[in-house]
């Protein structure tokens, strides 16, 4: 394990960590399934390897950053040494799902089914953001007013500006990909799953909608998702589930109901296999009870 520093911010009600950051030298960190109740953000400034995220695997380089959500699984996989930073905060001290129309983060840096969970980073733009987690380590090494507000502005800005470096590269992507015809499928399928997650679950169902084959339809997804159908629509799932969780009274019945399951067991189940915990152990951690106390 390194012995660099970490620097961290405990909320006092509770003892729970609000806020984590920290240098890392090696891949000691992340070289284990992660499954954390909180944002974690991973700026890998040397070093690379395979990082295998939900039920795929992408291979990163140098200069990479990571944008994890809360229960998402993960590892990074390396030969050499990994060098970095990580940032880590919970819910309670910043709430990707509270501000997303504010930052636009929500969707596109986290909570992104149909993107690879990092980014490249330009050195201009590893620069600016490695410059704004020095500030906040600057702060974290004092006991200075209203500290907690001046990490969360400096977290904020992070956030909007690596949130404008993922829609740029997705810009340019899009542009480069195959030709109109597979671009409209592909926008149709995010369209059709957006549009019908809560009552269509089978892969079956939206190679019926979009009139494909079910083989044409999953190559597509395959092809440009990185993952399986099933899994786009699993994770759809999953994130409506986690907001409803954390932002509404609603019970978990109520919420199952609304996702397309009358039995509300199965859809805990579902929830467990895909996150490691049930939902109202995502609750009790990080949702709307929690949050009420």
């Amino acid at each position: 394990m390194s012995n660099q520093a970490v620097y961290t911010l405990i909320n006092q009600q509770n003892g729970n960590l609000s806020f984590k950051v920290f240098e890392f030298d090696n891949n000691s960190y992340f070289d284990h399934i992660q499954r954390n109740n909180y944002f974690t953000i991973i700026i890998v400034t040397s070093g690379e390897g395979v990082a295998k995220v939900d039920f795929c695997e992408y291979p990163f380089q140098e200069n990479s950053m990571f944008a994890f959500y809360p229960y998402q699984p993960f590892l990074l996989q390396v030969k050499g040494p990994l060098v970095g930073f990580c940032i880590q905060f919970h819910h309670d001290f910043f709430c990707i799902y509270r501000h997303h129309k504010e930052i636009a983060t929500n969707g596109i840096l986290f909570n992104n089914i149909y993107q690879q969970p990092f980014i490249s980073l330009e050195e201009s733009a590893k620069a600016t953001l490695l410059n704004f987690i020095k500030e906040i380590i600057g702060e974290l090494k004092i006991d200075a007013l209203r500290r907690d507000e001046v990490i969360v502005s400096y977290l904020k800005i992070f956030l909007v500006i690596a949130t404008r470096i993922k829609l740029e590269q997705q810009s340019v992507q899009e542009g480069e990909a195959v030709n109109a015809k597979q671009l409209l499928l592909v926008q149709r399928l995010r369209n059709a799953i957006e549009d019908n997650f809560r009552v269509k679950h089978a892969p079956s169902d939206y190679a019926d909608l979009l009139h494909l084959t079910s083989p044409v339809l999953s190559k597509i997804a395959k092809t440009h998702f990185k993952k399986p159908l099933s899994e786009l629509i699993s994770e759809r799932i999953i994130i409506e589930a986690k907001r409803e969780l954390y932002l509404t009274p609603k019970t978990i019945k109520e919420i199952a109901y609304e996702l397309g399951y009358e039995d509300e067991y199965y859809f805990s189940r579902f929830f467990k296999s895909k996150t490691a915990i049930s939902p109202q152990s995502y609750r009790e951690t990080v949702g709307f009870n929690r949050q009420a106390g």
